[in-house]
């Protein structure tokens, strides 16, 4: 047979003897003292898993005689020795270690070793395996909030804090929120270090809310591979809030009628005050003509030549006290509209004070609310307090320029100046 194929091999051009030809089915005697030319390792396992306080203890063997030989490691984990002389592998997997993060459970770590020839450096072998750690002992990750457990908060605040984890045997792979009122418009947590983020809205406590406080409890839950959970709650007292952008509305609607309702009681206070100043120049003249006709009388009565001259002013004082009820008849004095001119006056100072002292001190002024009130409680008295008075709108007679004017008219503010005696 062997003859066969070497013919064969002969005529493809191979020139091969038939003792070199072994048949596929047959195992070639490897004489004795045969020498392997190549450095190998022959017992190395690829892959180790350990139990963390157990003990690893290996012989590991090459096709030499170990005498001329040296073992070593490379970027080995913590703990992996080798003995140089004979490559016994040893290594114990104490707990101190994971405790430490020096090493971790359910992680391949590769271990690159070799071994050298002392008296050749040229003959060597570089290999590796992996090992890796596991444990039947759990410990659950942990949630640890950047908060803590109770919080206060108002309407109209942000809520902002982040979810931490602490890691134990197995990481965090996902979270879930739970709350015990559903809320909206919030930021999701699905992983570690992300940040929760919730606008509490102005509705959120209910106008039939006795306590005027609503608790919002937040269940942050995780879960490992293995689904072993933790939970941790985060509470929220809230509380009610200023919608600061509605209230700083209403504010300037209040304070604009309020200055309106001001302007318009200084119309008022003109006009009546203009009338009484009319009156009071008509009684005047009154006065003066009749003083004059009688006084004249007088004069004529007394240096007459003749007797028409002389009866002429005996008639004249007679005529000048008959001005007197023609004065009260045309120019009736106008007490009740002296005092309206300054009950008036006395309320437009009072509401200028009041729109003065409560302006808003930016758009986040904490009194907001308490400002609004006290304007439309003013405005409510004044309104209440001049009923009664007919207020004088606009017209093209007089102005609000005029009136503007006229009330801060130095004589006027003098007039209507209380006296004290």
């Amino acid at each position: 047979m062997n003859k066969i194929l070497a013919i064969c091999f002969l005529y493809m051009g191979i020139n091969v003897s038939a003792q070199e030809i072994v048949p596929v089915d047959t195992l070639k005697v490897v004489p004795e003292g045969y020498l392997d030319s190549t450095l190998r390792i022959i017992n190395l396992n690829p892959y180790f898993t350990l139990h963390v306080d157990s003990t690893l203890n290996y012989d590991i063997d090459i096709n030499r005689s170990t005498e001329n030989y040296f073992w070593y490691l490379r970027n080995s984990p913590v703990g992996v020795q080798i003995d140089k002389n004979d490559g016994k592998l040893l290594f114990k997997a104490e707990k101190s270690y994971f405790k430490s993060g020096k090493l971790k459970y359910d992680q391949e770590y590769k271990v690159q070793l070799g071994v050298q020839n002392l008296q050749n450096p040229t003959e060597r072998v570089d290999t590796s395996f992996m090992i890796v750690f596991y444990s039947t002992e759990i410990n659950a990750s942990r949630l640890k909030p950047s908060v803590s457990g109770n919080q206060f908060v108002e309407e109209g605040d942000s809520v902002r804090f982040k979810i931490q984890c602490e890691n134990g045997s197995f990481p965090v792979e996902q979270i879930t929120l739970n709350t015990n009122i559903p809320i909206s418009n919030y930021k999701q947590i699905r992983n570690c270090d992300d940040e929760f983020l919730w606008m509490v809205p102005f509705d959120f406590i209910r106008d039939d809310d006795t306590t005027k406080q609503r608790i919002l409890n937040i269940q942050f839950v995780s879960a490992d591979k293995f689904y072993n959970k933790d939970t941790a709650v985060v509470k929220l007292i809230v509380r009610p809030g200023i919608n600061y952008p509605i209230r700083n509305v209403e504010h300037k609607r209040v304070s604009d009628e309020l200055e309106k309702y001001v302007l318009t009681l200084k119309l008022t206070f003109y006009v009546i005050s203009k009338s009484v100043k009319n009156n009071k120049k008509t009684r005047t003249g009154f006065d003066i003509t009749g003083s004059t006709t009688a006084l004249a009388g007088t004069v004529i009565s007394t240096s007459g030549s003749t007797d028409a001259s002389k009866n002429f002013g005996k008639i004249l004082p007679s005529v000048g006290l008959t001005l007197v009820p023609v004065k009260e008849a045309v120019a009736p004095n106008k007490i009740q509209e002296q005092n309206t001119a300054t009950q008036v006056r006395a309320v437009v100072k009072r509401l200028e004070y009041l729109v003065s002292e409560n302006r808003l001190v930016g758009d986040r002024d904490p009194d907001v609310l308490l400002k609004t009130k006290r304007m439309q409680d003013e405005m409510k008295q004044a309104r209440t307090q001049l009923n009664d008075l007919p207020l004088v709108e606009y017209d093209e007679n007089f102005t609000a320029e005029d009136a503007e004017k006229y009330f801060k008219d130095p004589k006027v503010n003098k007039k209507y100046k209380l006296k004290v005696s």
